[in-house]
């Protein structure tokens, strides 16, 4: 059912997740009011979309710190007097990582709570986004798969998601790439994580990051991990976004997945992001 806030409109999309949101220019700081009934969108519907919003990577920066302090990305280039902001830039960059369900950053001790993507030059055509939701594919699971995984952990590594081989390709891009796995280590989260808002259950596992469930034998590991990878990204579960330029994706980070789809080369399309960080995983 669509929701109204003063100027602000809330539009859902799907039933797992996804809304749209209009009547809010994000080029202007934002109100309580406004910065209140985005947050509480984002908590209902874990991936807002706006259209129309032209942000410079400043505004882009200023509109994400609403809601958290910005993380700075070891390995993708940034905007240089923003460095908050990512540049995903295919003529520039491998971005493959991003054609793979994940979660960000979950290789850090507290992974994002969510991010800013805008649009600033697309493709004539592809280049979608798809996003996921943990919950809904949580709560779908039957009472003994819920049994099984309460508890449990896994190993979440950077290194899965960028690779020495794609990733270390000059003497610069080498040192950066040792520093970055010397600084992040594989570490641990929960399969199943709690909203620390919401109090919700979600799985957190993804392929980008996760490479095993720790209190399971390696074989047993590899096939809960396959089952949940391809549970959560059951259609019923996901949204795909056909990107317009000046487009804005604000999503929760703590509860889904996404996948940038690579079906547009030779094309190039180029996409900047604040990261928000979030908190421990409990």
């Amino acid at each position: 059912m669509r929701t109204q806030l003063s100027s602000l409109t809330v539009t859902p999309l799907s039933t797992a997740l996804g809304a749209q949101i209009s009547g809010v220019d994000i080029t202007q700081p934002l109100s309580v009011e406004h910065r209140d009934a985005i947050e509480q969108a984002l908590l209902t519907h874990s991936v807002l979309f706006l259209r129309g919003q032209a942000i410079t990577p400043q505004q882009q920066a200023r509109f994400a710190a609403h809601f958290g302090d910005l993380h700075i990305h070891p390995i993708y280039p940034n905007v240089p007097e923003q460095p908050e902001v990512l540049i995903l830039d295919t003529a520039v960059t491998d971005v493959r990582d991003n054609a793979v369900w994940h979660t960000d950053v979950t290789f850090l001790p507290t992974p994002a709570l969510g991010a800013v993507l805008s649009a600033k030059l697309l493709p004539a055509f592809g280049g979608d986004t798809l996003w996921a939701s943990g919950i809904a594919a949580y709560e779908a699971l039957s009472t003994p798969m819920k049994v099984l995984l309460t508890g449990l952990t896994a190993t979440h590594d950077f290194t899965k998601s960028f690779p020495l081989e794609r990733f270390g390709n000059s003497a610069e891009d080498l040192a950066r790439w040792e520093e970055t796995r010397r600084k992040n280590p594989p570490l641990s989260h929960p399969v199943v994580r709690t909203h620390p808002v919401s109090g919700r259950k979600s799985l957190f596992v993804s392929d980008g990051f996760t490479t095993r469930i720790n209190e399971l034998e390696p074989a047993e590991s590899e096939a809960i991990l396959k089952l949940l990878f391809a549970h959560t990204t059951r259609p019923e579960f996901t949204i795909r976004w056909r990107w317009q330029e000046n487009d804005v994706a604000f999503w929760d980070n703590r509860v889904t997945q996404h996948y940038a789809v690579d079906d547009y080369w030779p094309q190039r399309r180029v996409m900047h992001r604040a990261t928000i960080l979030g908190d421990v995983p409990f």
